[in-house]
């Protein structure tokens, strides 16, 4: 398959890649083990960590495998936008610091690649587009605030992973998986299934051991649907319990920056990198209060399903016409009840139904347009160089570029439908006050009258709950369909409730162990 479709990118990310790549080649050839026979791929964090100790392996070593692996796969899976050009000299660094036992350098993410979904700025020599030409050669202010805490933790940024086009909000035709700067990625696990968006890249990449763990962002949906569909772990924050400062954004009121990793354990330990307080984005000053005291990593608990009472909606989410998915989801609440969870299904859900459908208008949609042409125009302003300045602006080049952007093809009515919007008026305030509504009588009422610790539901189902919300949800991979595409389980939970999801995530992954690496097969 031929790389990357002609774009003003292509050329120097093939440079890129290939200068690293010999680089690679010269030095160690970039087999996936190491001369004292470390297998990379599918390595955890704290394998990854052990075999530093034990000087199996380099942060060098490990950049170069995955550059390699870029180098050998993107073509194909168009997982990642760019390689960041500095990533090696990064290595290196983190090696002489671990060698030297340097502060901070013996533990958390130090020395670990992580890709970044193509909407977080990095200050360096990297762009961040959100995966539009219209932001190709901008320059942004200062890193963003997760990206901040990346590096304070000793994290090498290993480069940008590809998304659906402006995070999915340019309009509803554009597939999942596409956006101009790297055409369209494909589902490792079923390529010619959707990769589901709009953090593909980010799943898609860390699935097909492309990087060690990746970042991805979620408005509704973004982190859950590719996670459950490339069969990683993605977690969904309490909204302000990470930084979204420097997120090319959709609504602040539901944006959301998350892990996406191949075990719960890296996600946590990319957590608690990224989680806490940042004076640019005011929403983490209220959530820093449901960090808990040493971190989520303490959470990872094998017994953490015991006596966990967890909702259990089946009409709502788990009525299935094919066969082999009830039979696989009959055989997880079996083994939730085996560890010693209680799954409650004797449960009312007349209110919780009428809260949510009751009302033929999307508010949603309403409020949302509103702010984000609003938090567009305001991250627009504050670049230090762009050629666009304006949701405006973005619709021009969109259409005066409608070959490359492909507006024809898959249109922009998201945008117009932004641009067509004066601030919060009084319609956007009916559509704020419908949707806390919907959250208290709906979502919150339910948790709170059932004593519930988490809603279970299949794959992003219930995203729309739970981005309406702020409320946080981890998914775990479930299982396989008959033609190899994967699938999750999605724990949902109240505001503050990361630690709790994190036990119950984890007490799941480590009963079932469902995850494999991908086939590639159409």
């Amino acid at each position: 398959m031929a790389f990357i479709e002609s774009s003003p990118l292509s050329c120097p990310l093939f440079l890129t890649l290939m200068i690293m790549f010999l680089q690679t080649v010269l030095s160690s050839g970039f087999h996936s083990k190491t001369n004292h026979a470390f297998s990379i791929k599918e390595a955890t964090v704290q394998e990854f960590r052990l075999a530093f100790d034990r000087g199996e392996l380099t942060s060098r070593k490990l950049v170069e495998f995955y550059l390699g692996e870029i180098h050998r796969l993107n073509p194909l899976l168009r997982g990642v936008i760019e390689v960041n050009p500095d990533a090696l000299f990064q290595a290196d660094a983190a090696d002489r610091e671990r060698k030297a036992k340097a502060p901070g350098s013996l533990g958390g993410l130090h020395g670990i690649p992580i890709l970044l979904k193509d909407n977080i700025a990095t200050k360096d020599k990297m762009s961040t587009t959100a995966g539009s030409l219209a932001l190709l050669g901008s320059i942004v202010p200062r890193d963003a605030g997760v990206v901040s805490k990346l590096r304070k933790a000793g994290a090498i940024i290993l480069g940008k992973a590809s998304l659906s086009e402006w995070a999915h909000y340019r309009d509803d035709n554009v597939p999942s998986g596409w956006c101009a700067r790297s055409g369209q990625g494909k589902n490792p696990y079923n390529l010619s299934v959707d990769p589901c968006g709009s953090s593909s890249g980010s799943a898609i990449s860390v699935a097909a051991n492309l990087a060690a763990v990746t970042l991805g962002t979620e408005t509704d949906g973004s982190i859950l649907c590719p996670s459950s569909n490339n069969a990683v772990v993605g977690i969904k924050p309490t909204v302000g319990l990470t930084s979204r400062a420097g997120v090319i954004p959709i609504t602040p009121r539901q944006d959301t920056v998350g892990p996406m990793c191949r075990t719960v354990a890296d996600a946590v330990y990319v957590l608690d990198a990224i989680a806490g307080l940042d004076y640019n984005d005011k929403a983490t000053i209220e959530a820093s209060k449901y960090i808990p005291r040493g971190g989520y990593k303490h959470f990872l608990k094998p017994d953490g399903l015991k006596g966990k009472r967890l909702g259990l909606l089946r009409n709502e989410f788990f009525t299935f016409s094919d066969k082999h998915l009830t039979e696989v989801f009959e055989s997880h609440f079996s083994t939730l009840r085996q560890r010693g969870a209680v799954l409650v299904e004797n449960i009312d859900t007349s209110e919780f139904l009428a809260a949510y459908f009751n009302s033929n208008i999307d508010y949603e949609s309403i409020a949302s347009a509103a702010e984000f042409k609003l938090a567009i125009n305001s991250y627009l302003k504050e670049l230090v160089v762009s050629k666009v300045r304006s949701l405006k602006d973005l619709i021009a080049f969109n259409n005066k570029f409608s070959k490359l952007e492909k507006t024809k093809e898959y249109g922009q009515q998201l945008f117009l439908d932004a641009e067509a919007t004066n601030g919060i008026g009084e319609k956007e305030k009916d559509a704020l006050v419908n949707l806390a509504k919907m959250s208290k009588n709906g979502f919150e009422k339910l948790m709170k009258e059932n004593k519930l610790d988490a809603l279970l539901s299949p794959s992003s189902s219930a995203s729309y709950i739970l981005a309406r919300g702020g409320y946080p949800g981890i998914i775990v991979p479930a299982g396989y369909a008959t033609d190899g595409t994967p699938f999750g389980l999605c724990f949902g939970g109240l505001k503050g409730s990361v630690p709790t999801l994190t036990e119950i995530a984890y007490g799941f992954e480590q009963a079932t162990k469902i995850r494999r690496p991908p086939s590639f097969k159409h």
